[in-house]
């Protein structure tokens, strides 16, 4: 198997380059009329098939090195050192990602796989798809390039081969982290594809908009894949790390949630481009340093560059992707300069008060944020260079700046759908504002009322804004609803539900938009809840209680278990409320024996008011005392009920409208019924 791996990677990295050099020969052919010995058309249909070519050998290359780790074939060096005979059968997949080696070849053969995919759709849009092509041809040629010279993933143990392996890093063998890594790769490296399209539109002075309606899907469906990496991320940070919180600022975590600002501002401003012809530099720019920034994380992640619990491969290829990245800027650039006249913008901005502003102040907002994390995530770095120390930007500093910058990105989110385009007359923003701004003052009321006091603390302060904003959020997109609903019932005489329905589905790009804003007010609600964390740590015997909260903790046992992975101690803990048990938590700490490491495994009762989540610390090691680790962390459920909505929003999205579905049909229908009817004149 490890000679069928390197050989398919040789093989994938032929085929892609020669994607790349015969794409684009045949695309100067095209744009210059030349004519070769072979027909340009027939040149670059070779180069496509080459292209799919090279997903189905990295596909031989990854089953080759799963097959390797299901096998426990330990002759291969990147199975010795991520995999055991011990490890269940479900983590063996994850030893694909663990490491170095084989997360480079898990993100080519996603890479190879979304090119399969371009590649497979290409008559709809030829010639875009042939530039687009091989763009994502020169991508692979580095990823390819990297795994068959800089990190191997087949390289063989020289040497008496061990009879068992290393381990998998414990922190991995968590269910989520099975699905995790896979989630944000496609998040990442789905980027790709429209950054292939934006700048093979740029390079072909593609006419009109159609680039823009052919890559809205795919990015919206990436940007689906990036959403469900980075909280399944935070919630696997929330259920082993045992700090008590989901998010601290890491650079790994930062790496992620850079992208996700830049694609989320692009999703947003596409549309100004769409209905105005607005906003084309800003598009294209968008893009680019999307997936600039994509690069960027995988480099942040995978070369050492900064410190992280996150980053679970590191190794010296960090000037591969320096050098890389300095490539993909220039090339940017230079069609940039070169084309930056066909991007022209068909309109102006005509009011501050109007839709286009709210996308345009949406837009500034999240590239501020972007910058902001960018340069705390590299001032350590930044630092080290020009004073010779590394200086380490804390949460602190993160948090004094994004929180208001979430708050106003709350507020916008609350504000955009009840703007008009164009300008938005005083009658319409007072009739549109009324409700959603009487319940913001309402809601700040209530809980002031109900014992918040802002003033005395600014984390108070900041909780009560956001659950204010919430409020507003919430009607302003309920009325929408509401206002559309109405029309449909007086004209169908559907019930109300029914007719949401109906509305959602004539445009399911807005209304599921507006799903997607709900999710994100869900989220801030959770993430609000944060201020009034509570925590205490206490020796905790067989017998002894403690409170926290409504809570009383009572410790029933503690005991020790075996299985050939790892050993376990844990607590049993009884959990009483009012004074009735509700529930036995069992917090762990788990030793493995491969790795000869540690981790922690949290129990975590929770509700939609707050979470109860309990950690074993071990034993004090001056009185050999267990001590127990508790903290009440309020609303954190919210936080994973708004991915959920952000979700079901985002599919809302991409199902076609109504209307054009109907018009499918109908186009179908006719093409069936062509022939026949053609047969049943002939025979007249």
């Amino acid at each position: 198997m490890p000679t069928l791996g390197s050989f398919a990677l040789l093989l994938a990295l032929a085929l892609s380059g020669y994607n790349l050099v015969a794409g684009a020969i045949a695309l100067r052919q095209l744009a210059t009329g030349a004519r070769g010995r072979v027909s340009p058309e027939r040149l670059a249909e070779t180069a496509r098939r080459a292209g799919i070519g090279s997903f189905i050998a990295v596909t031989a290359a990854a089953f080759a090195l799963v097959w390797a780790a299901f096998t426990n074939d330990f002759s291969v060096a990147y199975i010795l050192h991520h995999s055991n005979r011990a490890l269940p059968t479900s983590y063996k997949f994850a030893a694909l990602w663990s490491g170095q080696e084989g997360s480079l070849l898990l993100w080519a053969w996603l890479l190879t796989g979304y090119g399969f995919l371009l590649r497979l759709r290409h008559k709809v849009d030829v010639k875009l798809t042939a530039y687009a092509s091989t763009i994502l041809a020169g991508i692979q040629v580095f990823f390819l390039l990297l795994l068959n010279f800089a990190a191997p993933p087949f390289s063989l143990v020289s040497g008496t081969i061990p009879q068992d392996g290393f381990g998998l890093n414990p922190l991995l063998q968590y269910p989520e982290m099975v699905i995790h890594p896979p989630m944000l790769y496609l998040g990442y490296f789905g980027f790709s594809v429209p950054f292939a399209f934006a700048l093979g539109a740029l390079m072909m002075r593609y006419p009109g908009e159609k680039w823009i309606h052919i890559t809205r899907r795919w990015t919206m469906v990436t940007w689906l894949f990036l959403t469900c990496g980075i909280f399944l991320g935070a919630h696997w940070a929330y259920s082993v790390l045992g700090w008590g919180g989901y998010w601290g600022w890491d650079p790994v975590e930062n790496a992620s949630l850079m992208p996700w600002l830049t694609g989320t501002a692009f999703l947003h401003s596409v549309m100004m481009q769409e209905k105005r012809g607005m906003m084309k530099h800003w598009n294209v720019w968008l893009i680019f340093s999307t997936f600039a920034l994509s690069i960027l994380g995988t480099l942040l992640t995978r070369s050492g560059l900064v410190s992280s619990v996150h980053a679970f491969a590191q190794s010296s290829i960090g000037s591969w992707f320096w050098a890389f990245l300095v490539i993909v800027l220039a090339v940017c650039l230079f069609t940039y300069v070169l084309q930056r006249d066909h991007l022209k913008s068909e309109h102006k901005l005509e009011s501050l008060v109007s839709r286009e502003s709210s996308f345009l102040f949406n837009n500034l907002v999240l590239l501020a944020a972007c910058f902001t994390i960018l340069w705390g995530t590299l001032f350590p770095v930044i630092s080290e260079y020009v004073q010779g120390n590394k200086v380490t930007v804390g949460p602190p500093f993160y948090n004094r700046v994004a929180v208001p910058i979430g708050l106003f990105l709350l507020f916008l989110t609350g504000i955009g759908p009840l703007l008009a385009w164009r300008s938005s007359s005083f009658k319409s923003i007072r009739k549109n504002f009324i409700l959603p701004v009487v319940a913001a003052f309402v809601t700040a009321i209530v809980l002031i009322a109900t014992g918040m006091r802002p003033w005395q603390d600014s984390g108070a302060f900041y909780s009560l804004v956001a659950w204010s904003l919430a409020a507003m959020v919430t009607v302003a997109v309920g009325s929408e609803f509401l206002r559309g609903a109405r029309v449909i019932q007086r004209h169908t005489g559907q019930n109300l539900f029914a007719s949401t329905i109906q509305l959602t589905r004539r445009n399911t790009r807005r209304y599921g938009g507006y799903i997607v804003h709900f999710g994100v007010v869900v989220i801030f609600i959770g993430l609000a809840g944060s201020a009034f964390n509570q925590s205490k740590e206490q020796e905790l015997n067989y017998k002894q209680s403690m409170t926290m909260g409504p809570y009383r903790i009572e410790c029933l046992d503690y005991s020790q278990d075996s299985n050939p992975n790892y050993d376990t101690e844990y607590a049993l803990l009884d959990v009483y409320r009012s004074g009735k048990k509700i529930t036995q938590l069992a917090p762990e700490k788990r030793f493995y024996q491969a790795s000869q490491t540690t981790s922690t495994i949290v129990a975590n009762h929770s509700t939609l008011a707050w979470d109860l989540y309990v950690i074993y610390a071990g034993k004090d090691p001056d009185n050999g005392q267990p001590i127990i680790k508790v903290f009440l962390n309020p609303l954190v459920a919210w936080i994973w009920i708004g991915v959920i909505i952000v979700v079901l929003g985002t599919f809302v999205a991409l199902i076609p409208n109504m209307s054009a579905a109907l018009a499918a049909s109908r186009s179908r229908v006719q093409v069936a019924e062509a022939p026949v009817l053609a047969a049943t004149k002939g025979g007249n």
